[in-house]
């Protein structure tokens, strides 16, 4: 079908107007189902005659003097006759308007369907991701307390010095595996451009070595930190240093010391 020629034919604006026969009134309504072009246009077309109707209605603003201009001219005025209008003529136009309604409502309600199945979608990944985490969070915790309740760890207690007394911490130290799992909590956040720094000292001589950095301090939220240690350790002290660790400790800023007890 040609929707352009059909268009230009004029006979949508008859069907309008309701100066068409039931049989091609229903022809049309047809169409208009089966085609959004027919319907929008019947649309517009409408919308053209309520405006037109309001522009030229005696209410409106200069109507009187554009009355008054004809009547000057002595312009023969032709009264417009009330139109006859098939019921069916407005049986297709709430038909077609609804069905219009009724296609918009439609894909409305399919997007938003759309919308709502992709964010369950969503907080079940981010459910499952949480799950996960949790295990793995559990297990984790049950292998840190089996380690720290071996009865061949080694405990030593880092307490606070100088002008940081407040300051803690705890160092398990499994010798078997050369690990120790250091239990900050007790230390502050590293101030920014500073990171804490985990030294393993022999004391006599004093000899410190440095057992690494702890870049994630501010971020962890358990604050327990698993460290390798091949040394034989008489000690444990933790400096705060400039970020990327220094190749010594910084003495005024040791803020925890505690000496091994191998006797524990």
């Amino acid at each position: 079908m040609d929707i352009k020629a059909y268009i230009e034919s004029g006979i949508l604006e008859l069907y309008v107007a309701g100066k068409l026969s039931e049989t091609e009134n229903e022809e049309i309504y047809q169409l208009l189902k089966q085609y959004p072009e027919l319907l929008q246009e019947v649309i517009d077309i409408e919308g053209a005659v309520v405006k037109l109707t309001a522009a030229v209605s005696p209410r409106a603003k200069g109507f009187e003097s554009i009355e008054a201009r004809l009547k000057a001219d002595d312009t023969k005025v032709v009264e417009l006759q009330p139109r006859a209008t098939s019921w069916i003529s407005y049986t297709g136009w709430a038909a077609a308007i609804l069905l219009a309604v009724g296609l918009f409502w439609t894909q409305s309600l399919n997007t938003g369907l759309e919308q709502e199945l992709q964010t369950a979608d969503i907080e079940n990944q981010y459910l499952e991701t949480q799950i996960e985490d949790a295990k793995t969070d559990l297990v984790a915790t049950k292998n840190l307390l089996n380690v720290i309740r071996d009865k061949d760890i080694i405990a030593v207690p880092l307490g606070g010095q100088g002008n940081y007394a407040s300051s803690f911490a705890k160092v398990y130290w499994n010798k078997a595996d050369n690990t120790i799992y250091l239990d900050a909590e007790g230390l502050p956040d590293a101030p920014e451009g500073k990171v804490w720094q985990v030294w393993s000292l022999t004391l006599n001589p004093l000899t410190p070595t440095s057992l690494g950095t702890i870049d994630d301090f501010n971020t962890d939220d358990n604050k327990i930190f698993t460290i390798v240690n091949v040394n034989e350790s008489q000690a444990f002290g933790i400096t705060l240093e400039p970020a990327g660790g220094s190749t010594s400790p910084t003495m005024d800023q040791l803020y925890t010391l505690g000496v091994v007890n191998t006797e524990s």
